[in-house]
């Protein structure tokens, strides 16, 4: 497990499985349950659910952040996904967790930044000491939902970069939540 998890092993894994580097991204998982969490189903969710987070990027803003590809719906510990692969380059996750608030969620606070996006709270979590090029900006969505935009470069360095590229697509996608 890396550095900076809690000893409940929650997780905030920042890779991102389409990369071909190891797991799959992961949701936070809520804190306090202390159950293991389901494994990531490769459905495609039901349409009618809320957000759906691969209409959180359109086109434009795709080409803003450097993304050429479109993005695959997923499932991950229950909430609904997107991920997109620039081969050679990074991928990128946006998780929408619609039963689990940003006070919901355990992060660790060596690794977590508090932040604004738009108008929102949000963290940046990214373990500088690990400098594995991984980041994530997690954005409250109301009290009891949240959205996570995960950036795994796919050679696992620059997490400087990692984190500039999560910011950027945070930005894009915040003005679209509800």
């Amino acid at each position: 497990m890396k550095s900076g998890l809690s000893a409940l092993g929650v997780l905030v894994v920042l890779t991102v499985s389409a990369c071909g580097q190891g797991a799959a991204g992961q949701a936070p998982v809520p804190a306090a349950d202390g159950a293991p969490a389901p494994a990531p189903s490769s459905s495609a969710p039901a349409p009618d659910r809320g957000v759906d987070p691969c209409t959180l990027l359109d086109p434009k803003d795709r080409s803003t952040a450097g993304i050429n590809v479109l993005g695959v719906a997923k499932e991950i510990n229950g909430a609904r996904a997107c991920d997109w692969t620039v081969p050679a380059t990074f991928g990128v996750t946006i998780t929408v967790d619609e039963k689990n608030g940003l006070a919901d969620l355990e992060v660790a606070r060596k690794t977590a930044t508090k932040t604004k996006v738009g108008g929102r709270n949000a963290l940046k979590v990214a373990d500088k000491k690990a400098a594995d090029g991984t980041c994530a900006v997690l954005l409250g969505m109301g009290e009891k939902a949240s959205v996570q935009i995960d950036v795994s470069n796919t050679n696992f360095t620059d997490t400087p970069l990692a984190c500039e590229r999560a910011v950027t697509v945070a930005g894009l996608a915040e003005p679209k939540l509800p």
